[in-house]
C-alpha cells in the first residue's frame, strides 16, 4: 500500500500517547481501588469478563482512530474493479467441423448456448458484438448492448467451408476500430480465402496500405478484448499469428478457446467424411502474443465453465485506486460502535 500524502503517517505518532494516557487512568483507578477497600470487594464481584469488557468501547475506538489517521494520509491500493468501459467481440467458428458431436449435441450449438450464457450474465454496461468466421469473416453482430440483437446474431449462424481464424481475428479487431483501415471486403468477399497477408486486408478499401500507427505494449488496451472460439485448424485466409501480432501492436488482448478433442474426430457430411482436429498449439500461440489466455474445453460443461471464468477475467480489471474514503468510513464505524456500546454497558460515552 502507497500514501500520496506519507508526511500524514506522522499524526499516528497520537495513538501511543492515547494508550499511554489510557494506562495511566488505569493505573490511577487501581490505585483509588486500594484506598477504597469496599471498591476492591464490588470489582471482584463483577468478574474477569465485565473488567475485560470495560475495555472493548476504548479499544475500538483506538482502532476507529488509526483507520483516521491513515486514511489523512490518503492510502492508495491495487484493486480489482469493475471496468468503466469495456467492449467484448465473440469471434466464433462456423466452419463445417462445428458439426462434429464429441462435443454434445454439436460443437456448434454447444458455443452457441455457452456464448448466450456468457452474454446473459455480463453486466448491462458492457458492449458485445459477435464475428462469424469460417472461409470468409463477417460481423454478425455491431458492439451493442441489447443482448436480445445479440442472441438472434448468434442463433442465425450457419456452417460454411473453409476456416480462416486470421480473418476472424481481423474482423473482430475491425469492429473495436472501425477506423482502423481493414478492409472488410477484402475479409468477407470472395477472395477472402485467397487473402494471405496483412497487406492485402489493411488498405481501408483503397487498396493502398495504410501506415499503421505506433505499436503499444501488448495487453495493454483495457477497454476492449476479443474472445475467439475454434474448433479446427487454419486452412484459409490470413495467417493468424500475423493477425494475432496485429492485435498485439494495438494492445487488444485475443482469449482463445479450443472447442473439441485434441485427436479430432471424424464428421460425414454430404458422402464425404474427414477428420477434424483441434490446433491447439496455434490457438495457445495466439493468446500468447497478445497477453491473454487459452482455455480448452473438451464439453459442452467445459464451455460454459470457460466462460464463467472470462466473465471476470473481462469485466474485472486491477488498478491503482485510493481508499482513503474506505478507511474513513470504517474508522467512523469503529468509534460509533465503541459509542454505542460504551452507552449500553454504562450510560456514558466511553
Amino acid at each position: 500500500m502507497e500514501f500520496l500524502w506519507p508526511t500524514m503517517l506522522w499524526l499516528l505518532l497520537i495513538l501511543p500517547l492515547l494508550l499511554l494516557v489510557y494506562w495511566l487512568a488505569q493505573r490511577r483507578r487501581r490505585s483509588t481501588a486500594l484506598h477504597y477497600p469496599a471498591l476492591s470487594l464490588v470489582r471482584e464481584a463483577m468478574g474477569a469478563g465485565q473488567r475485560i469488557r470495560r475495555h472493548i468501547p476504548p479499544l475500538l475506538c483506538f482502532i476507529g482512530l488509526a483507520a483516521l489517521l491513515l486514511a489523512a494520509a490518503r492510502p492508495v491500493a491495487t484493486l480489482r474493479l469493475p471496468l468503466e468501459q469495456q467492449t467484448i467481440v465473440l469471434a466464433m467458428d462456423v466452419s463445417g467441423s462445428m458439426r462434429a458431436t464429441d462435443v454434445e449435441p454439436n460443437r456448434l450449438v454447444a458455443a452457441q448456448n455457452a456464448a448466450k450464457a456468457f452474454i446473459a450474465a455480463l453486466p448491462r454496461n458492457v458492449r458485445v458484438s459477435v464475428v462469424a468466421f469460417a472461409g470468409t469473416a463477417q460481423i454478425a453482430q455491431l458492439p451493442t448492448q441489447n443482448h436480445d440483437d445479440l442472441n438472434t446474431a448468434i442463433d442465425s449462424f450457419q456452417l460454411q467451408r473453409g476456416t480462416a481464424t486470421g480473418n476472424g481475428i481481423l474482423m473482430a479487431l475491425a469492429a473495436i476500430f472501425p477506423g482502423s483501415g481493414i478492409d472488410l471486403a477484402a475479409l468477407s468477399g470472395r477472395d477472402a480465402m485467397f487473402a494471405r497477408s496483412i497487406d492485402e486486408v489493411i488498405s481501408g478499401g483503397t487498396g493502398q496500405q495504410r501506415m499503421p500507427p505506433a505499436p503499444v505494449q501488448p495487453g495493454s488496451y483495457n477497454s476492449a478484448a476479443i474472445v475467439m472460439l475454434s474448433d479446427g485448424q487454419r486452412n484459409t485466409g490470413v495467417d493468424p499469428m500475423l493477425a494475432a501480432q496485429w492485435a498485439a501492436d494495438r494492445g487488444v488482448r485475443v482469449y482463445t478457446v479450443g472447442v473439441g478433442t485434441p485427436e479430432g474426430t471424424v464428421i460425414e457430411f454430404e458422402g464425404w467424411s474427414m477428420r477434424v482436429r483441434l490446433d491447439e498449439e496455434t490457438l495457445k500461440q495466439v493468446a500468447k502474443v497478445t497477453k491473454a489466455e487459452y482455455f480448452h474445453a473438451a464439453t459442452a460443461q467445459d464451455l460454459l465453465k470457460v466462460y464463467e471464468t472470462l466473465h471476470s477475467r473481462l469485466t474485472l480489471e486491477k488498478r491503482e485506486t485510493e481508499v482513503s474514503a474506505l478507511l474513513a468510513l470504517a474508522g467512523a464505524l469503529f468509534i460509533i460502535l465503541a459509542a454505542t456500546l460504551s452507552l449500553w454497558w454504562y450510560g456514558r460515552v466511553l
